[in-house]
């Protein structure tokens, strides 16, 4: 059995954060409907963004945030629309949304409006920058909300170059695990107290939190962002290597490890050196950047897997900087099911999986996002109306059916 087998979710939402976290509940079994308006989620059509098809039956870009979901498209703003969707509302124990609070008041789909209406759902919400303050009500995406203000441009950057250009998504991702964490704790307080709860996550929270070792010492004086070269040490590093690639080196004890790194790399004249031989003195004398200086010059004499075969044989922690198309021939991701390979017309295409395996499960399944409103008649159906009374929901337009992509 699957851990949220007979939990049933309403998805209101748009783009990546909110509807991946729906995504990841319907993988553990839940039930999922995605609630669209007419105009249909935009993400539909994102894959012209990143040079990928957008068509109904190969729509990656889509998909990856909308699988093991059923489809229905409703005119919230109409009557018998809105009927539609409290009477899934009414059956449901979970509504994810992304929707900004002052538009869900108008749609009467807040959480006070839904908390009157129905006591034992759980409401959760993705925010840009929380529920107070004078952002809250401010449109944002993961670049400008996470990545921006949350400080990770500011703070990974190697100070003095311009902040990284991320993956679109990066901080997305993470708080749809944070948002699916806390509706699975709301569903568990739920059995014991009978009543719901709100459940909100704001990708400014999420950044903040997650460049927590960094926020935490900043205020001692570990001030970001950093120069690669001015690094506390330098075995902790970034380097670049003979055939142009990056490799990470993390060796924490530099006292132990020196010498040891030094004659792998070839300087056999840095044995034994009192001047670069003790990591406090390093930092004392501000002799980072010469150790580096040094590093740099001997890692660019080997290639990144001459380095990487060098160092892990001799029990060094490091790493290729690995690029999506490494990730593709990874063997340990293969075992473990990090990238699932998901049939397309074009043919099997990698999906990342989540993160979160369940030893009671297996591996879970995963069912490509349909066609916008595939679903209405089934779940209107389901819903116990007739067909007199769909056929009148559709023609006035308060539901719409199955409606294919059309391509510009």
């Amino acid at each position: 059995m699957k851990p949220l087998q007979g939990v049933k979710v309403v998805d209101l939402t748009t783009y990546l954060a909110a509807p991946t976290t729906v995504r990841v509940l319907g993988e553990w079994g839940a039930d999922c409907i995605k609630i669209e308006s007419a105009k249909g989620d935009p993400a539909r059509t994102q894959g012209a963004v990143f040079n990928m098809p957008f068509l109904d039956d190969e729509n990656l870009a889509f998909d990856v945030a909308n699988m093991n979901k059923r489809f229905i498209t409703l005119d919230l703003k109409s009557e018998k629309g809105l009927e539609i969707a409290y009477k899934l509302l009414a059956e449901a124990d979970v509504f994810v949304t992304n929707t900004r609070t002052k538009s869900l008041v108008k749609l009467g789909l807040d959480y006070d409006t839904l908390k009157e209406k129905f006591p034992k759902l759980i409401f959760a919400q993705v925010l840009g920058y929380g529920e107070k303050g004078p952002e809250k009500d401010t449109a944002g995406f993961d670049v400008t909300c996470y990545m921006a203000r949350g400080g990770v441009f500011g703070t990974t950057v190697n100070r003095g170059d311009a902040p990284m250009i991320p993956t679109n998504g990066f901080g997305d991702f993470q708080v749809s695990l944070s948002l699916a964490s806390g509706i699975c704790a709301a569903l568990y307080a739920r059995e014991k107290t009978g009543t719901g709860d709100k459940i909100t996550v704001s990708l400014h929270h999420a950044a903040v939190y997650a460049l927590s070792t960094g926020i935490i010492s900043a205020q001692y004086g570990n001030q970001y962002p950093k120069n690669r070269k001015e690094v506390p040490n330098p075995f902790n590093n970034v380097f670049r290597t003979k055939d142009g690639k990056w490799l990470v080196l993390c060796c924490p004890e530099y006292d132990r490890d020196y010498e040891k790194i030094m004659r792998l790399l070839g300087r056999e004249d840095m044995i034994g050196n009192e001047k670069y031989l003790h990591c406090a003195e390093v930092n004392k004398n501000h002799l980072n950047s010469e150790v580096t200086d040094i590093l740099d010059e001997a890692m660019a004499g080997f290639t990144r897997d001459e380095l990487m075969a060098m160092f892990k044989a001799n029990d060094l922690a490091c790493e290729a900087a690995y690029e999506p198309l490494d990730i593709y021939k990874d063997e340990q991701a293969m075992a473990n099911n990090v990238l699932a390979k998901i049939p397309y017309p074009s043919g099997e295409r990698f999906m990342p999986t989540s993160p979160i395996v369940f030893g009671s499960m297996g591996e879970p399944e995963y069912v490509i996002g349909g066609s916008q409103g595939a679903h209405t008649v089934e779940i209107m159906k389901q819903l116990g109306y007739s067909d007199q009374e769909i056929e009148e929901a559709l023609t006035s337009g308060a539901a719409t059916g199955e409606t294919k992509l059309r391509r510009l």
